[in-house]
């Protein structure tokens, strides 16, 4: 009996380790319904409904990152994706406030070589709120910077630059992307 169980588990096995060997993901498998929008201000909107759960997912990009920034002067993208959490013109108070308090969570921003974007999900009920911040950041921020705020964050945006320098591996991309 115990050999014919262990014969059934080894033949099983390899059964599925087979089967397993033998799939290959493909790209053009994926096939997501989106709509794709272009608004009268050139902003590309896309969207994706999946209704089971009442959460609105929002992420906006910005197609501005480090690679913007001229040679020796580095660091302005990661500053202005810190400074556009500090308020508005229209509504000039900490960002991560405002979202958790409209049950706003997985809320943050990142900024790299190509882009800096802004992530949320909060309640469908606080869309509307979310897209207001959003499109208030992105078009009055220049009047809610003051020195304090810039001084905070440019402190900010070093530290975190030192922690990651700091750490072991820290500075391979930058080696890389100079060998490359």
């Amino acid at each position: 009996m115990k050999r014919l169980l262990l014969a059934a588990f080894f033949g099983l096995f390899f059964v599925v380790s087979h089967y397993g060997q033998e799939f290959q993901f493909k790209a053009d498998d994926i096939d997501i319904d989106y709509k794709k929008y272009t608004l009268k201000n050139g902003l590309t909107l896309l969207v994706y409904e999946d209704h089971k759960a009442p959460i609105a997912a929002v992420n906006v990009w910005y197609h501005v990152g480090s690679k913007n920034e001229k040679p020796g002067k580095s660091g302005f993208a990661h500053l202005f994706e810190h400074l556009m959490f500090n308020g508005s013109e229209n509504y000039n108070t900490d960002y991560f406030q405002a979202l958790e308090s409209i049950g706003g969570t997985d809320l943050n921003g990142t900024t790299n070589t190509d882009r800096t974007n802004y992530f949320q999900n909060v309640p469908v009920s606080a869309l509307d709120q979310v897209l207001f911040l959003e499109s208030d950041r992105m078009g009055h921020l220049l009047g809610a910077i003051d020195q304090a705020k810039l001084d905070e964050q440019r402190g900010v945006v070093q530290n975190e630059k030192r922690q990651g320098e700091n750490q072991p591996y820290g500075m391979q991309w930058d080696y890389l992307t100079k060998a490359m």
